[in-house]
Protein backbone atom coordinates (compact mmCIF):
# COMPACT_ATOMS: atom_id res chain seq x y z
CA UNK A 1 0.00 0.00 0.00
CA UNK A 2 0.12 3.96 -1.64
CA UNK A 3 -2.79 6.03 0.13
CA UNK A 4 -3.48 8.38 -2.85
CA UNK A 5 -6.26 11.27 -3.27
CA UNK A 6 -7.69 11.90 -6.49
CA UNK A 7 -8.64 15.14 -6.39
CA UNK A 8 -11.66 16.74 -7.69
CA UNK A 9 -12.47 20.45 -6.20
CA UNK A 10 -16.12 21.09 -6.18
CA UNK A 11 -17.97 24.39 -4.54
CA UNK A 12 -20.84 24.26 -2.44
CA UNK A 13 -22.70 27.62 -2.41
CA UNK A 14 -23.47 29.18 0.90
CA UNK A 15 -26.58 31.31 0.21
CA UNK A 16 -27.56 34.05 2.33
CA UNK A 17 -30.98 36.36 2.28
CA UNK A 18 -29.79 38.82 4.63
CA UNK A 19 -28.53 42.35 3.31
CA UNK A 20 -25.01 42.98 1.48
CA UNK A 21 -23.25 43.48 5.11
CA UNK A 22 -24.04 40.20 6.76
CA UNK A 23 -20.83 37.88 7.42
CA UNK A 24 -20.32 34.82 8.47
CA UNK A 25 -17.04 33.34 9.57
CA UNK A 26 -15.76 29.95 8.09
CA UNK A 27 -13.04 27.87 9.78
CA UNK A 28 -11.29 25.00 8.06
CA UNK A 29 -8.43 23.36 7.94
CA UNK A 30 -6.01 23.39 5.05
CA UNK A 31 -3.50 21.32 3.81
CA UNK A 32 -0.45 22.52 2.31
CA UNK A 33 1.59 20.21 0.50
CA UNK A 34 5.31 19.43 1.75
CA UNK A 35 7.57 18.09 -1.45
CA UNK A 36 10.63 16.81 -2.36
CA UNK A 37 12.49 17.50 -5.25
CA UNK A 38 12.52 15.17 -8.25
CA UNK A 39 16.66 15.86 -8.08
CA UNK A 40 16.24 14.88 -4.23
CA UNK A 41 14.42 11.82 -4.64
CA UNK A 42 16.18 10.54 -7.38
CA UNK A 43 19.96 10.96 -5.41
CA UNK A 44 18.18 9.35 -2.10
CA UNK A 45 19.39 5.82 -2.30
CA UNK A 46 21.36 4.75 0.63
CA UNK A 47 21.87 1.58 2.73
CA UNK A 48 22.54 1.49 6.57
CA UNK A 49 23.07 -0.78 9.54
CA UNK A 50 19.87 -2.59 11.19
CA UNK A 51 17.19 -0.10 12.24
CA UNK A 52 14.19 -0.81 14.17
CA UNK A 53 10.77 -1.17 12.90
CA UNK A 54 8.25 1.45 13.34
CA UNK A 55 5.87 1.08 10.92
CA UNK A 56 5.55 -1.86 8.64
CA UNK A 57 3.94 -2.83 5.65
CA UNK A 58 4.48 -5.49 3.21
CA UNK A 59 6.59 -8.17 4.18
CA UNK A 60 8.69 -10.56 1.33
CA UNK A 61 10.64 -13.65 1.69
CA UNK A 62 13.12 -14.82 -0.49
CA UNK A 63 16.33 -17.56 0.26
CA UNK A 64 17.30 -17.03 4.07
CA UNK A 65 15.98 -13.28 4.31
CA UNK A 66 12.98 -11.51 5.21
CA UNK A 67 12.27 -7.98 3.55
CA UNK A 68 10.01 -5.63 5.34
CA UNK A 69 8.73 -2.33 4.40
CA UNK A 70 8.81 0.31 6.41
CA UNK A 71 5.97 2.09 4.86
CA UNK A 72 6.87 4.79 2.59
CA UNK A 73 10.78 4.57 4.24
CA UNK A 74 12.39 2.00 2.54
CA UNK A 75 13.06 -1.95 3.03
CA UNK A 76 14.65 -3.60 6.27
CA UNK A 77 17.02 -6.44 5.62
CA UNK A 78 16.13 -9.51 7.96
CA UNK A 79 18.80 -12.42 7.72
CA UNK A 80 16.51 -15.38 8.73
CA UNK A 81 18.96 -18.50 7.89
CA UNK A 82 17.92 -19.18 12.02
CA UNK A 83 13.75 -18.57 12.08
CA UNK A 84 13.86 -18.48 16.26
CA UNK A 85 16.47 -15.95 15.91
CA UNK A 86 16.22 -13.79 13.04
CA UNK A 87 18.58 -10.36 13.17
CA UNK A 88 17.76 -7.06 11.25
CA UNK A 89 21.61 -6.19 9.44
CA UNK A 90 20.16 -3.63 6.78
CA UNK A 91 17.86 -0.83 5.80
CA UNK A 92 17.61 0.31 2.46
CA UNK A 93 16.57 4.13 2.13
CA UNK A 94 14.08 4.27 -0.60
CA UNK A 95 11.84 7.51 0.12
CA UNK A 96 7.99 6.25 -1.17
CA UNK A 97 8.63 2.99 -1.19
CA UNK A 98 5.69 0.47 -0.59
CA UNK A 99 5.95 -2.58 -2.62
CA UNK A 100 8.48 -4.95 -3.63
CA UNK A 101 9.50 -8.44 -5.75
CA UNK A 102 12.62 -10.00 -5.71
CA UNK A 103 13.71 -12.16 -8.87
CA UNK A 104 17.25 -13.94 -8.48
CA UNK A 105 19.61 -11.66 -6.76
CA UNK A 106 17.27 -8.13 -7.94
CA UNK A 107 14.96 -6.59 -5.99
CA UNK A 108 12.49 -3.96 -7.62
CA UNK A 109 11.18 -1.63 -5.42
CA UNK A 110 8.49 1.92 -6.06
CA UNK A 111 9.59 5.02 -5.17
CA UNK A 112 7.24 7.20 -5.75
CA UNK A 113 6.60 7.48 -9.36
CA UNK A 114 9.99 5.82 -10.03
CA UNK A 115 10.48 2.02 -9.83
CA UNK A 116 14.25 1.04 -8.65
CA UNK A 117 16.33 -1.86 -9.40
CA UNK A 118 18.35 -2.89 -6.91
CA UNK A 119 21.16 -5.43 -6.82
CA UNK A 120 21.21 -7.60 -3.15
CA UNK A 121 23.60 -10.25 -4.64
CA UNK A 122 26.11 -9.17 -1.80
CA UNK A 123 24.15 -7.87 1.32
CA UNK A 124 27.13 -5.87 2.31
CA UNK A 125 27.02 -3.79 -0.98
CA UNK A 126 23.44 -3.62 -1.47
CA UNK A 127 23.39 -1.23 -4.67
CA UNK A 128 21.13 0.67 -6.86
CA UNK A 129 21.88 -0.42 -10.13
CA UNK A 130 18.94 1.29 -12.61
CA UNK A 131 16.27 3.95 -12.52
CA UNK A 132 12.61 3.89 -14.12
CA UNK A 133 11.54 7.36 -13.51
CA UNK A 134 8.23 7.97 -14.01
CA UNK A 135 7.23 5.08 -13.90
CA UNK A 136 4.54 5.37 -11.56
CA UNK A 137 1.12 7.92 -11.79
CA UNK A 138 1.65 10.73 -9.73
CA UNK A 139 0.47 9.90 -6.16
CA UNK A 140 -0.77 12.05 -3.54
CA UNK A 141 -1.32 11.12 0.40
CA UNK A 142 -4.58 10.98 1.95
CA UNK A 143 -6.16 14.21 3.76
CA UNK A 144 -8.38 13.93 6.50
CA UNK A 145 -11.84 14.13 5.49
CA UNK A 146 -13.40 17.62 5.30
CA UNK A 147 -10.57 19.37 5.01
CA UNK A 148 -8.67 21.26 1.90
CA UNK A 149 -6.31 20.41 -0.10
CA UNK A 150 -4.36 23.47 -1.55
CA UNK A 151 -3.48 23.20 -5.51
CA UNK A 152 -1.00 20.23 -6.08
CA UNK A 153 1.85 21.12 -8.30
CA UNK A 154 3.87 18.07 -9.65
CA UNK A 155 6.63 20.18 -11.00
CA UNK A 156 7.83 21.28 -7.34
CA UNK A 157 7.93 17.49 -6.82
CA UNK A 158 6.43 14.29 -5.36
CA UNK A 159 4.42 15.27 -1.45
CA UNK A 160 5.99 13.38 1.21
CA UNK A 161 3.52 14.90 4.11
CA UNK A 162 1.42 18.28 4.77
CA UNK A 163 0.92 20.96 6.82
CA UNK A 164 -1.96 22.02 8.41
CA UNK A 165 -3.39 25.41 9.20
CA UNK A 166 -6.47 26.57 9.79
CA UNK A 167 -7.96 29.43 8.05
CA UNK A 168 -10.68 31.65 8.57
CA UNK A 169 -12.83 33.44 5.92
CA UNK A 170 -15.77 35.72 6.05
CA UNK A 171 -18.59 34.61 3.47
CA UNK A 172 -20.51 37.42 2.46
CA UNK A 173 -23.65 37.71 0.63
CA UNK A 174 -22.04 40.20 -1.95
CA UNK A 175 -19.10 38.32 -2.76
CA UNK A 176 -20.68 34.84 -3.12
CA UNK A 177 -17.74 33.13 -1.41
CA UNK A 178 -17.67 29.36 -1.52
CA UNK A 179 -16.37 27.14 0.58
CA UNK A 180 -13.75 24.29 -0.86
CA UNK A 181 -14.49 20.84 0.16
CA UNK A 182 -12.54 17.89 -1.95
CA UNK A 183 -13.68 14.39 -2.83
CA UNK A 184 -10.94 12.11 -3.06
CA UNK A 185 -10.48 8.50 -3.25
CA UNK A 186 -7.74 6.15 -1.76
CA UNK A 187 -5.52 3.85 -4.30
CA UNK A 188 -5.15 1.12 -1.13
CA UNK A 189 -1.38 0.60 -1.18
CA UNK A 190 -1.92 -0.37 2.24
CA UNK A 191 -0.24 1.79 4.78
CA UNK A 192 -0.58 -1.02 7.81
CA UNK A 193 0.95 -4.40 7.36
CA UNK A 194 0.62 -6.19 4.37
CA UNK A 195 0.87 -9.68 1.75
CA UNK A 196 0.88 -13.29 2.41
CA UNK A 197 1.57 -16.84 0.96
CA UNK A 198 2.25 -16.95 -2.74
CA UNK A 199 4.48 -19.66 -2.95
CA UNK A 200 8.39 -19.20 -4.44
CA UNK A 201 8.72 -20.63 -7.92
CA UNK A 202 11.57 -20.81 -10.62
CA UNK A 203 10.46 -19.16 -14.04
CA UNK A 204 13.35 -18.01 -16.27
CA UNK A 205 16.26 -16.89 -14.86
CA UNK A 206 17.06 -17.02 -11.06
CA UNK A 207 14.27 -18.07 -8.29
CA UNK A 208 11.50 -15.66 -7.52
CA UNK A 209 10.71 -14.41 -3.92
CA UNK A 210 7.32 -15.40 -1.75
CA UNK A 211 4.77 -12.08 -2.12
CA UNK A 212 0.97 -13.07 -1.16
CA UNK A 213 -2.68 -11.58 -0.82
CA UNK A 214 -2.02 -8.34 -0.18
CA UNK A 215 0.66 -7.73 -2.43
CA UNK A 216 0.46 -5.73 -5.51
CA UNK A 217 3.97 -6.41 -7.34
CA UNK A 218 4.10 -10.18 -8.37
CA UNK A 219 6.87 -11.87 -10.85
CA UNK A 220 5.94 -13.93 -13.73
CA UNK A 221 8.58 -15.70 -15.90
CA UNK A 222 10.11 -12.77 -17.59
CA UNK A 223 7.83 -10.41 -16.52
CA UNK A 224 7.41 -7.72 -13.19
CA UNK A 225 3.73 -6.84 -12.97
CA UNK A 226 2.11 -3.82 -10.78
CA UNK A 227 -1.41 -3.14 -9.75
CA UNK A 228 -2.19 0.51 -10.15
CA UNK A 229 -5.22 1.40 -8.96
CA UNK A 230 -7.55 0.14 -11.84
CA UNK A 231 -4.85 -0.92 -14.31
CA UNK A 232 -1.94 -3.78 -14.62
CA UNK A 233 1.34 -2.84 -15.32
CA UNK A 234 3.90 -5.11 -17.50
CA UNK A 235 7.41 -3.96 -17.21
CA UNK A 236 9.93 -6.68 -18.89
CA UNK A 237 12.88 -7.97 -16.90
CA UNK A 238 14.20 -10.58 -19.56
CA UNK A 239 17.34 -8.21 -18.87
CA UNK A 240 16.74 -8.01 -14.71
CA UNK A 241 19.34 -5.17 -14.68
CA UNK A 242 16.84 -3.30 -16.74
CA UNK A 243 13.83 -3.13 -16.60
CA UNK A 244 11.43 -1.83 -19.31
CA UNK A 245 7.59 -1.14 -19.76
CA UNK A 246 5.80 -2.57 -21.68
CA UNK A 247 1.70 -2.09 -21.32
CA UNK A 248 -0.91 -0.80 -19.26
CA UNK A 249 -3.95 -3.40 -19.41
CA UNK A 250 -6.65 -1.82 -17.76
CA UNK A 251 -9.25 -3.69 -14.62
CA UNK A 252 -11.49 -2.36 -13.15
CA UNK A 253 -11.58 0.39 -10.74
CA UNK A 254 -9.96 0.05 -7.74
CA UNK A 255 -8.11 -2.89 -7.79
CA UNK A 256 -5.69 -3.54 -4.62
CA UNK A 257 -3.81 -6.88 -4.84
CA UNK A 258 -2.85 -9.75 -7.06
CA UNK A 259 -1.63 -12.99 -6.51
CA UNK A 260 -0.03 -15.45 -8.97
CA UNK A 261 -0.91 -19.23 -9.20
CA UNK A 262 -0.30 -21.72 -11.92
CA UNK A 263 0.56 -19.50 -14.98
CA UNK A 264 -2.75 -17.08 -13.76
CA UNK A 265 -3.41 -14.04 -11.78
CA UNK A 266 -6.17 -13.64 -9.39
CA UNK A 267 -6.60 -10.05 -9.00
CA UNK A 268 -8.62 -8.59 -6.19
CA UNK A 269 -10.42 -5.74 -5.87
CA UNK A 270 -13.21 -3.26 -3.85
CA UNK A 271 -15.75 -4.63 -6.55
CA UNK A 272 -14.60 -8.45 -7.03
CA UNK A 273 -11.83 -10.96 -8.24
CA UNK A 274 -10.70 -10.80 -11.87
CA UNK A 275 -8.81 -13.47 -13.10
CA UNK A 276 -6.11 -13.55 -16.30
CA UNK A 277 -4.54 -16.24 -17.84
CA UNK A 278 -0.54 -15.63 -18.52
CA UNK A 279 -0.02 -18.58 -20.59
CA UNK A 280 1.34 -16.04 -22.18
CA UNK A 281 3.51 -13.82 -20.11
CA UNK A 282 3.49 -10.54 -22.36
CA UNK A 283 -0.04 -10.61 -22.87
CA UNK A 284 -2.51 -11.30 -20.11
CA UNK A 285 -6.20 -12.43 -21.07
CA UNK A 286 -9.26 -11.57 -19.21
CA UNK A 287 -10.54 -15.41 -18.44
CA UNK A 288 -13.89 -14.38 -15.46
CA UNK A 289 -14.82 -12.19 -13.06
CA UNK A 290 -16.67 -13.20 -9.29
CA UNK A 291 -18.46 -9.75 -8.48
CA UNK A 292 -19.19 -9.05 -4.59
CA UNK A 293 -20.63 -6.31 -2.20
CA UNK A 294 -18.01 -3.68 -1.74
CA UNK A 295 -15.56 -4.45 0.14
CA UNK A 296 -11.57 -4.38 0.72
CA UNK A 297 -10.53 -8.02 -0.95
CA UNK A 298 -7.66 -10.01 -0.95
CA UNK A 299 -7.53 -13.27 -2.49
CA UNK A 300 -4.97 -16.64 -2.48
CA UNK A 301 -5.86 -19.70 -4.26
CA UNK A 302 -5.25 -23.67 -3.52
CA UNK A 303 -6.16 -25.91 -6.45
CA UNK A 304 -10.03 -25.49 -7.37
CA UNK A 305 -10.93 -23.25 -4.35
CA UNK A 306 -9.98 -19.21 -4.16
CA UNK A 307 -10.32 -18.18 -0.67
CA UNK A 308 -11.66 -13.94 -0.53
CA UNK A 309 -11.63 -12.01 2.79
CA UNK A 310 -14.04 -8.64 2.51
CA UNK A 311 -13.20 -6.37 4.93
CA UNK A 312 -15.92 -3.75 5.31
CA UNK A 313 -16.02 -0.39 7.25
CA UNK A 314 -14.10 2.80 6.17
CA UNK A 315 -13.48 3.07 2.63
CA UNK A 316 -13.12 -0.20 2.20
CA UNK A 317 -17.22 -0.72 2.04
CA UNK A 318 -20.81 -1.34 3.87
CA UNK A 319 -20.53 -5.48 3.13
CA UNK A 320 -19.83 -7.35 6.38
CA UNK A 321 -16.54 -8.53 7.24
CA UNK A 322 -16.34 -12.12 6.16
CA UNK A 323 -14.26 -14.92 4.69
CA UNK A 324 -15.78 -16.54 1.23
CA UNK A 325 -14.70 -19.77 -0.51
CA UNK A 326 -15.23 -19.47 -4.15
CA UNK A 327 -15.38 -22.85 -6.73
CA UNK A 328 -12.68 -21.93 -9.65
CA UNK A 329 -13.01 -25.48 -10.97
CA UNK A 330 -14.59 -23.70 -13.72
CA UNK A 331 -12.49 -20.73 -13.94
CA UNK A 332 -14.98 -18.99 -16.77
CA UNK A 333 -17.48 -18.92 -14.35
CA UNK A 334 -16.22 -19.16 -10.49
CA UNK A 335 -19.00 -20.05 -8.10
CA UNK A 336 -19.28 -18.98 -4.39
CA UNK A 337 -20.06 -22.03 -2.24
CA UNK A 338 -19.75 -20.82 1.19
CA UNK A 339 -19.63 -17.85 3.77
CA UNK A 340 -17.89 -17.05 6.88
CA UNK A 341 -18.54 -14.27 9.55
CA UNK A 342 -15.30 -12.36 10.38
CA UNK A 343 -14.54 -9.39 12.40
CA UNK A 344 -11.89 -7.37 10.49
CA UNK A 345 -10.12 -9.86 8.50
CA UNK A 346 -6.95 -8.58 6.28
CA UNK A 347 -4.21 -11.35 4.77
CA UNK A 348 -4.87 -14.64 4.52
CA UNK A 349 -2.13 -17.64 2.73
CA UNK A 350 -3.09 -20.91 2.33
CA UNK A 351 -0.83 -23.87 2.16
CA UNK A 352 -2.53 -26.77 1.13
CA UNK A 353 -5.50 -27.55 3.17
CA UNK A 354 -4.04 -24.97 6.08
CA UNK A 355 -5.66 -21.93 6.29
CA UNK A 356 -4.30 -19.05 7.79
CA UNK A 357 -6.47 -16.10 8.46
CA UNK A 358 -5.55 -12.41 9.67
CA UNK A 359 -8.67 -11.38 11.13
CA UNK A 360 -7.58 -7.93 12.76
CA UNK A 361 -8.40 -7.55 16.42
CA UNK A 362 -9.62 -10.67 16.62
CA UNK A 363 -6.44 -12.08 16.33
CA UNK A 364 -4.39 -14.62 13.74
CA UNK A 365 -6.56 -17.94 13.09
CA UNK A 366 -5.18 -21.36 11.67
CA UNK A 367 -7.78 -23.55 10.18
CA UNK A 368 -8.18 -27.04 8.20
CA UNK A 369 -9.48 -26.13 5.48
CA UNK A 370 -10.04 -29.61 4.08
CA UNK A 371 -13.65 -29.29 4.08
CA UNK A 372 -14.95 -25.83 2.38
CA UNK A 373 -18.07 -26.03 3.55
CA UNK A 374 -16.91 -26.64 7.90
CA UNK A 375 -13.87 -24.26 7.58
CA UNK A 376 -14.96 -22.71 11.13
CA UNK A 377 -15.63 -26.37 12.47
CA UNK A 378 -12.39 -27.39 12.13
CA UNK A 379 -10.15 -24.02 13.79
CA UNK A 380 -7.01 -25.79 14.70
CA UNK A 381 -5.44 -22.53 16.67
CA UNK A 382 -6.07 -19.11 17.47
CA UNK A 383 -3.88 -16.19 19.03
CA UNK A 384 -6.35 -13.62 20.09
CA UNK A 385 -3.86 -11.04 21.30
CA UNK A 386 -1.87 -10.47 18.53
CA UNK A 387 -3.65 -7.66 16.21
CA UNK A 388 -3.00 -9.16 12.92
CA UNK A 389 -2.46 -7.85 9.33
CA UNK A 390 -0.92 -10.51 7.27
CA UNK A 391 1.33 -13.87 6.59
CA UNK A 392 3.45 -15.79 4.44
CA UNK A 393 3.57 -19.46 4.91
CA UNK A 394 6.47 -20.99 4.12
CA UNK A 395 6.03 -25.25 4.30
CA UNK A 396 6.55 -25.24 7.67
CA UNK A 397 7.31 -21.95 9.33
CA UNK A 398 4.49 -19.16 9.53
CA UNK A 399 5.66 -15.48 9.16
CA UNK A 400 3.20 -12.91 10.56
CA UNK A 401 3.41 -9.28 10.73
CA UNK A 402 1.20 -7.30 13.58
CA UNK A 403 0.46 -4.41 15.04
CA UNK A 404 3.25 -5.19 17.64
CA UNK A 405 5.54 -6.97 15.57
CA UNK A 406 6.65 -9.77 13.18
CA UNK A 407 6.28 -13.40 14.25
CA UNK A 408 7.37 -16.23 13.21
CA UNK A 409 5.62 -19.99 13.96
CA UNK A 410 6.80 -23.21 13.55
CA UNK A 411 3.33 -25.21 12.25
CA UNK A 412 5.06 -28.59 11.27
CA UNK A 413 3.17 -30.10 14.00
CA UNK A 414 -0.16 -28.59 13.91
CA UNK A 415 -1.22 -30.12 17.25
CA UNK A 416 1.94 -28.31 18.48
CA UNK A 417 2.13 -24.84 16.81
CA UNK A 418 5.30 -23.05 18.69
CA UNK A 419 6.07 -19.50 18.50
CA UNK A 420 9.83 -19.04 17.14
CA UNK A 421 10.86 -15.28 17.39
CA UNK A 422 9.45 -12.14 17.75
CA UNK A 423 10.36 -8.61 16.65
CA UNK A 424 8.89 -6.00 17.86
CA UNK A 425 7.25 -2.25 16.15
CA UNK A 426 8.54 0.73 18.01
CA UNK A 427 7.33 4.05 18.54
CA UNK A 428 9.31 7.01 17.03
Amino acid sequence: MKNTVRFIAFFTGVFLFASCNDKIKETYKVNTPIYMSYEDLRSSFKVAGGEKIIQPGKIYFKDDFIFVNEYQKGIHVIDNADPSNPQIIKFIEIPGNVDMAIKGNLLYADSYVDLLTIDISDINNIKEVDRDTNAFPYVIPEIETGTILEPVIESHGVITGYTVTEKTEDITSDNNNYIRYPMWTEDVFMNAASVSGAKTETTGTGSVGTGGSMARFTIYDDYLYAINNSSLKLFNISDLTDPTFEKDIYISWRIETIFPYEQKLFIGGQQGMYVYSIQNPALPEFISEFRHASACDPVVVSGDLAYVTLRSGNLCGAAESQLNVIDISNLESPVLIKEYTMQEPYGLGIDDSILFVCDGDAGLKIYNAFDPLAIDSNQIKVYPDVQAFDVIPLGNVLLMIGVDGLYQYDYSNLADIKQLSHIPIYDN
